[in-house]
């Protein structure tokens, strides 16, 4: 079975995730199942490694191991090892640019596609979500320029169709994903912090760690913007109902 959690954002130092996370250990299906958790994207700080562990190692029982890629720390061949003899893959926030291009050199892009199809459980939130979809908005600009920059639009690994916003309730995300989408022919799919869609083969539904938080589809119809709002879908729907718009 193939399984992508998409979190859309939120802390997970103050356990803002929980409830997702506790879906992500359940669809493991194992007693103390193994987590890889993948930090590329924020450049492997010990701080962000140890809040994995805290979370899902001393709260949520799994046994935990983390990728290091940075600094030459990891070859291709010991990646897609660890990659493919895991029970689920963490992929964390951060420079979704950056992660993207690492991953390539060492060809990590490759092996969580093998990974997906064995049907090991892939999540992640923020860069770890926008990596699933076909293309996604990104806020590479700002962490490599040092000052706020626009948003870009990023190829990603194309296991989910459409184009992705994470954080769609943060800054001025809302506006600029909008207008992305009205400029592409992609069904847009937007998730706010603290929420999260669960694909499961060719099926979704909508995870929440808070009630108030929300997901949406956008698409056009003609020069229409419609903005459909997936929060309260709790039970397993057909994935076309997501993409196909017509």
């Amino acid at each position: 079975m193939k399984r992508i959690i998409a979190i859309g954002g939120g802390e997970i130092r103050y356990d803002e995730t929980l409830a997702i996370d506790k879906e992500i250990v359940l669809a493991a299906n194992k007693e103390v199942p193994e987590i890889l958790f993948i930090p590329t994207a924020s450049g492997e700080p010990q701080g962000y490694v140890e809040s994995i562990q805290k979370l899902y190692g001393q709260k949520l029982g799994c046994k935990v191991k983390t990728l290091y890629l940075l600094n030459n720390q990891t070859s291709s061949d010991e990646a897609r090892e660890m990659i493919l003899n895991t029970d689920i893959i963490y992929v964390g926030g951060g420079n979704t640019k950056r992660m993207l291009q690492v991953w390539k050199q060492y060809s990590v892009d490759k092996s969580l596609k093998e990974a997906y199809e064995k049907g090991v459980v892939l999540s992640g939130l923020s860069a770890g979500s926008i990596c699933w979809f076909e293309s996604g908005q990104s806020d590479s600009n700002t962490y490599e320029q040092g000052v706020k920059s626009p948003y870009i639009r990023l190829k990603a690994l194309g296991l989910i169709p459409g184009l992705h916003c994470p954080h769609y309730n943060e800054d001025n995300r809302l506006e600029e994903f909008d207008k992305m989408v009205q400029e592409s022919s992609e069904v847009g799919i937007a998730i706010e912090n603290n929420c999260a869609i669960d694909f499961k083969s060719d099926e979704f539904r909508i995870i929440k760690s808070d009630k108030s938080s929300k997901a949406y589809r956008i698409y056009k119809v003609e020069d229409n913007l419609i903005h459909d709002e997936l929060t309260n879908i709790n039970e397993y729907k057909s994935i076309d109902r997501l993409f196909n718009i017509n």
